[in-house]
């Protein structure tokens, strides 16, 4: 029997982080994990994705090089090497992970963690016995996993989830993609740019369908014109592996069409890791998949607290993170404000990038609001043309009663490093007026910010 202070369940972006901030305040803590400590985002998710991008960019800036004045002749590409450097990255990662919990004196507790009531934690590991834990605070932070729909069972071969997608043994010639979110869209690019044929099926009108729908046009231009195939309001309704590959019947308005691809790509959301965790034993309120909590990440249970992808805020590796500092800093004490879930940043990291934060210009209206809308062109910049990246725009939203910046939604080269500006500046209630009399480098992409707040002020320059 072993006591902690603190015992975190699951140790993706938003535990590890959890139990790092609780042991710089002091207490005693220690993390369960049954797989790789970073959990999905820093083994299968966030981070190896974007190595894989990279890998895409690279591989289409080599082919492009003409356009730049230089010559680069054969430019080919290992499908295994960018896998297995992507996976390199990956475990790079986890080791850093590992260090973080040496150097902050945390036991990693190796095993399937089960919550118990009387604040108790069984930690089954794949040989021995279960050993049982005690401690007065259990943060839940397992995560979730790739959702499967009913028409798409998975079988790991020619249906697969985001996982298998990363380490594909070879090279799909065709794969059709169901679910154009942050996930499918970010697989479409890498696949179309390393030259598989590429189609997206989304079941709503539009792709990236919780950005604004400026910026879900302008992206879907930029994917035709890379030669992805894009169906809209369209439905998977059977899928046919009896074959050589895979054989999918999708319905649209004009009716049924059978496409026909070596792999099917499922990205149609998340599935939250609740099940057999003992939530039912302890007795933690459950809604909709989601565990129930409170301002603070408090369930109904005292002691007993759930962050990250199981609870109902965005599924998001920086929202689990902060919810996860907010808990335990509330836990120790501190005076904390509850955290404000209007302005998260969204990144998709295909090409051209998508960024967003707060209201889409169709939500401000439904709200209500008097808005003032801005937009600034990348094929305006300096920056972006020298780069040769002019594709997109910074738009922004702003209240014209009081200035505040009630949105901003970029699609372009780099914008999800852009996007932070907008995080800190409506954070601080920066008004427009505010943001154009800050003074923006030159030549940059970050202009385009400025000159699209200008452009809602009619005051714009460079237009």
């Amino acid at each position: 029997m072993s006591n902690f202070d603190v015992i975190v369940l699951g140790s993706g972006p938003g535990g590890y982080v959890t139990a790092i901030r609780a042991s710089q305040l002091g207490f005693k803590t220690a993390i369960v994990e049954k797989e790789s400590l970073g959990g999905v985002c820093l083994n299968w998710g966030c981070i190896p994705t974007k190595a894989l991008l990279k890998s895409a960019q690279v591989f289409e800036y080599l082919k492009h090089a003409e356009d730049y004045g230089l010559s680069a002749k054969k430019v080919e590409h290992d499908f295994d090497a960018v896998v297995k450097r992507s996976r390199g990255v990956a475990d790079g990662m986890s080791k850093g992970v590992q260090f973080l919990m040496k150097k902050n004196k945390i036991e990693v507790l190796n095993g399937y963690g089960k919550v118990q009531p009387g604040k108790k934690v069984i930690v089954k590991g794949e040989h021995g016995d279960p050993a049982e834990y005690t401690a007065d605070h259990i943060i839940i932070a397992t995560g979730a996993r790739s959702r499967e729909l009913p028409s798409l069972p998975q079988d790991g071969k020619k249906v697969i989830g985001y996982r298998e997608a990363m380490t594909l043994e070879k090279q799909p010639k065709k794969m059709i993609v169901v679910g154009s979110g942050a996930i499918g869209i970010e697989f479409a690019y890498f696949y179309n740019s390393m030259g598989t044929e590429v189609t997206v099926v989304e079941f709503l009108p539009n792709i990236v369908p919780v950005e604004d729908e400026d910026v879900s046009k302008q992206l879907e231009r930029s994917f035709k014109k890379a030669g992805v195939k894009i169906k809209t309001s369209a439905e998977v309704t059977k899928v046919d592996t009896s074959g050589e590959g895979v054989k999918a019947t999708v319905k649209t308005a004009k009716g049924e069409e059978v496409i026909e691809a070596d792999i099917l790509l499922s990205a149609v959301g998340i599935k939250t890791n609740i099940e057999n965790i003992g939530l039912e034993e302890v007795g933690i309120a459950v809604d909709r998949d989601k565990i129930l909590v409170n301002d603070y990440y408090q369930t109904n249970i005292p002691g007993y607290y759930a962050i990250g992808d199981v609870t109902p805020g965005q599924a998001l590796a920086h929202v689990a993170s902060a919810e996860g500092i907010l808990c335990v800093e509330k836990i120790a004490g501190m005076h904390v404000e509850p955290l404000d879930y209007g302005n998260i940043p969204g990144c998709t990291y295909c090409m051209p990038e998508v960024a967003s934060v707060g209201l889409t210009e169709k939500q401000a209206k439904e709200q209500g609001f008097d808005i003032k809308v801005g937009k600034f062109p990348f094929s305006a910049s300096g920056k972006a043309k020298a780069s040769g990246n002019s594709d997109g725009f910074v738009k922004v939203i702003f209240d014209a009663k009081y200035g505040e910046w009630l949105g901003c939604h970029m699609i372009g080269a780099g914008v999800t490093d852009m996007i932070a500006e907008a995080v800190v500046a409506r954070k601080l209630e920066t008004t427009g007026h505010e943001i154009l009399k800050a003074v923006h480098p030159h030549p940059t992409m970050s202009e385009a910010v400025m000159e699209a707040v200008a452009d809602a002020y009619d005051e714009v320059i460079h237009l």
